[in-house]
C-alpha cells in the first residue's frame, strides 16, 4: 500500500528507470553503421575493427561481476548513478578525434552500462515487486527505441556533423540520468536490512551449484551473442548481399524498431505464464527463418528484417525477464543477473570478434552466417530449460544445502 508520501518516491523511480534504459543500448547501436567511416578516418585494420565491435560486450561481461557487489555495499541508486556518469565520461572521451580515445571511451562506456545493466532487475524486483512483467517489458521497449533511434541516426549525424556527432550526442542523456539516479541516491541513504534468507546468501550463498542459473546464464548469453553480431554487422552482411551502405543501415534500424512492440509484450506476457517455454520456442523458430532467409533468398532481405525484428525483439526482453521470474528476491536477482551477464556477455563477446575474424578468413558472409544459425541449436537448448517453472536456490558454502525461503 502506497502513502502519498512514497507515490511521488515511486514516480522519480519509473522515471529513472526510464531514463536509464535509454543509455543501456544507444551508445552500443550507434556505431554499426559508421563502422565502415570509422575505419577510414582513424585508419583501423580489420582487425582493429572487429576488436571494437566486440569491446563493448567485453565490457558487458567482465564489469557485470562487480555490479551485485558494488549495490549490496553502496545500494543501487548510488551503484547506478556511479555507472551512468561512467557512461557520460566515456562517450565523451570517445568523440575525441584519435583512436586511443576511441577505445578508451569504449571501455568506459561499456563499464558503466554493465554496471546499471545488471541491478535493472534488482531495481525493479525490490520497487515494483507487483509489476515485474510490465516495467521489466517497459525497459526493454525503452532499450529497443533508443538503440533504433542511435543506428538510425548515425549516418545522418555523420553527414551533419562528422563522427564526433555520431558518437558524443548519446552524453545528453547520460547526463540527464546521472542526475536523477544521484538525486535518487541521496534520498534513499537508509536501506531496510536483508531477511535472514536473504543474509546467508549475502554472505555464502553461491549459485554456481544451480543447474537453472547455468541455463539462464548461457540461454541470454547466446541471445546476446546473436543480437550484439546482428547490431555490429548486419548491415555489412546485407552490403554482401547487394544492398547499398544507405539501405543497409536503414535494415538495422528496421530490425531493432520491429522489436520495440516486442520487448515490452514478451515480458508482460512471461511473467503471467507460470511456464514460458512457449515463448522460447516461438522466438528461436523466427531466428532460424530469418537467418536462414539470409542465407537461402538474400534477395528477400527486407522480410528477413521484419521475422529477425520479432526474434532479437521477443529473446532478449525474455532472457532478462527470466532473471527476474527465476528468483525469490532482489538480492538473488542482482546475483543471478550478475552471474548471468558476467558469464553469458563474455560469451557473447566472441560473436561480433569472431564473425568480424571469419569474414576475413574466407573473404565472405556464408560461413559466419551458417556458424549463426548453428548457435541457435544450444540457444533452445538452454532457453527451454530456463524457462521451465521453479526458482534459482543459491547454496551455502559450507553445507551446500539449499537456502530455504522464510514461510
Amino acid at each position: 500500500m502506497h502513502t502519498t508520501r512514497t507515490r511521488p518516491l515511486q514516480a522519480r523511480y519509473l522515471i529513472g528507470l526510464m531514463l536509464l534504459a535509454v543509455n543501456l543500448r544507444a551508445a552500443i547501436t550507434c556505431v554499426g553503421p559508421v563502422l565502415e567511416p570509422l575505419r577510414s578516418s582513424y585508419h583501423l585494420s580489420s582487425a582493429a575493427t572487429s576488436v571494437l565491435t566486440a569491446l563493448p560486450i567485453v565490457c558487458l561481461g567482465v564489469f557485470a561481476a562487480v555490479a551485485p557487489p558494488l549495490g549490496a555495499r553502496f545500494g543501487s541508486e548510488k551503484t547506478i548513478s556511479a555507472a551512468l556518469l561512467l557512461v557520460f565520461l566515456g562517450v565523451l572521451v570517445r568523440s575525441v578525434a584519435a583512436p586511443a580515445a576511441l577505445f578508451a571511451g569504449t571501455i568506459l562506456t561499456g563499464a558503466g552500462i554493465a554496471t546499471a545493466n545488471v541491478l535493472v532487475p534488482a531495481v525493479v524486483k525490490q520497487r515494483f515487486p507487483g509489476r515485474i512483467g510490465s516495467l521489466t517489458g517497459l525497459v526493454m521497449m525503452l532499450m529497443a527505441v533508443s538503440g533504433a533511434v542511435a543506428a538510425a541516426a548515425a549516418l545522418p549525424l555523420d553527414h551533419a556533423g562528422g563522427l564526433s556527432a555520431v558518437l558524443a550526442v548519446w552524453a545528453v542523456p547520460a547526463a540527464l540520468a546521472t542526475a536523477v539516479w544521484g538525486s535518487l541516491a541521496r534520498t534513499n541513504t537508509r536501506r531496510p536490512p536483508p531477511s535472514p534468507a536473504a543474509a546467508v546468501r549475502a554472505q555464502g550463498a553461491r549459485l554456481s551449484r544451480s543447474p537453472l542459473a547455468w541455463a539462464v546464464a548461457a540461454f541470454l548469453g547466446i541471445v546476446s551473442l546473436l543480437f550484439y553480431t546482428l547490431t555490429a554487422w548486419l548491415p555489412e552482411i546485407m552490403q554482401g548481399q547487394g544492398f547499398s551502405a544507405a539501405e543497409s543501415g536503414t535494415m538495422l534500424s528496421v530490425l531493432l524498431t520491429l522489436g520495440i512492440p516486442f520487448g515490452l509484450a514478451v515480458p508482460a506476457t512471461a511473467a503471467r505464464l507460470s511456464d514460458q517455454r512457449g515463448l522460447v520456442a516461438a522466438v528461436v523458430g523466427a531466428k532460424v527463418a530469418g537467418l536462414a532467409g539470409i542465407f537461402l533468398v538474400p534477395q528477400a532481405g527486407w522480410l528477413w528484417m521484419v521475422i529477425l525484428g520479432f526474434a532479437t525483439g521477443g529473446a532478449f526482453p525474455l532472457a532478462m525477464t527470466l532473471i527476474s521470474l527465476r528468483t525469490p528476491d532482489p538480492i538473488t536477482a542482482a546475483r543471478l543477473s550478475g552471474m548471468a551477464q558476467t558469464c553469458g556477455y563474455l560469451l557473447a563477446a566472441t560473436g561480433p570478434l569472431g564473425v568480424g575474424l571469419l569474414h576475413t578468413l574466407t573473404g565472405g558472409w556464408n560461413i559466419p552466417l551458417l556458424l549463426l544459425l548453428l548457435l541457435v541449436v544450444p540457444e533452445t537448448v538452454a532457453g527451454l530449460a530456463a524457462a521451465r517453472p521453479g526458482f534459482v536456490v543459491p547454496r551455502s558454502k559450507v553445507s551446500d544445502a539449499p537456502v530455504r525461503e522464510p514461510a
